[in-house]
């Protein structure tokens, strides 16, 4: 039984992380995950007790129908990919070996829920939760970009701030941070990659939306993995190479 009083999150000693989870486990929509996520993985930071909840975390998410167990996935795969945690802890994919292959396998049976073909964006959070717990670097954490529409990336060759947006208001790249109003500000579209090319993880998400019937989600991608000019020096890049240096370790 673990003995909580011996293990810390960001307020001090986790001693109420229990009664936290019982208030948790009743309902997914309660106020106790909010405090689970503000003790646990505190602004992306997690702590001794962060890990030891995870089995916790895998039984609810075992417990509940694929919607519900939307809450459980998400903390747990935000303490999973933090990479600001107690230095003396090993890599909770190496101690934690059987529940991450069970919330891998319970986030798998989430995706394939029919009602995410009209919630594309919890398709997405829930897709990087899944390579939270596979261990992808930057994009487990970075698909966020995905969801909202854009990443905000420096040119390689200037190293100016370009906003590369995909969706709603266009496909292009520009310095201007307000291009969602109408401005004179300069758009350049964006050049996707054709889908035959896409290799490694970009091909592995592209052929998982497709599978999941996610083809905004597929469309997308390929404006991720492909190329843009930038608004400033008009350098073309990669803008998934922007991205991996922008957030990579």
């Amino acid at each position: 039984m673990t003995d909580w009083s011996r293990l810390h999150h960001a307020y001090g000693t986790a001693e109420d992380v229990p009664g936290l989870l019982d208030g948790a486990s009743t309902d997914s929509q309660s106020p106790a995950w909010d405090e689970l996520w503000s003790r646990l993985c505190h602004q992306g930071t997690v702590y001794s007790a962060s890990y030891a909840v995870l089995p916790a975390l895998t039984q609810l998410a075992r417990q509940w129908s694929t919607p519900d167990r939307q809450a459980p996935l998400y903390l747990a795969g935000s303490i999973v990919i933090s990479t600001d945690r107690p230095h003396d802890w090993e890599d909770p994919r190496v101690t934690y070996t059987s529940e991450i292959s069970e919330l891998i396998r319970l986030t798998e049976e989430a995706l394939q829920d029919p009602t995410l073909a009209d919630v594309p964006g919890t398709y997405v959070d829930l897709l990087a939760t899944l390579l939270s717990f596979q261990g992808v670097e930057v994009w487990g954490e970075q698909l966020e970009g995905l969801h909202e529409g854009e990443y905000e990336v420096s040119c390689p060759a200037c190293a100016s701030e370009n906003f590369v947006v995909f969706g709603e208001y266009g496909f292009f790249s520009t310095t201007d941070s307000m291009y969602m109003n109408e401005t004179a500000a300069k758009k350049i579209p964006l050049q996707p990659t054709d889908a035959s090319a896409l290799e490694g993880i970009a091909r592995e998400l592209h052929s998982r939306a497709l599978a999941d019937n996610q083809t905004d989600v597929a469309g997308k991608l390929t404006y991720v993995f492909g190329e843009a000019r930038c608004a400033e020096c008009d350098a073309v890049f990669s803008v998934a190479d922007a991205v991996t240096s922008r957030w990579g370790r």
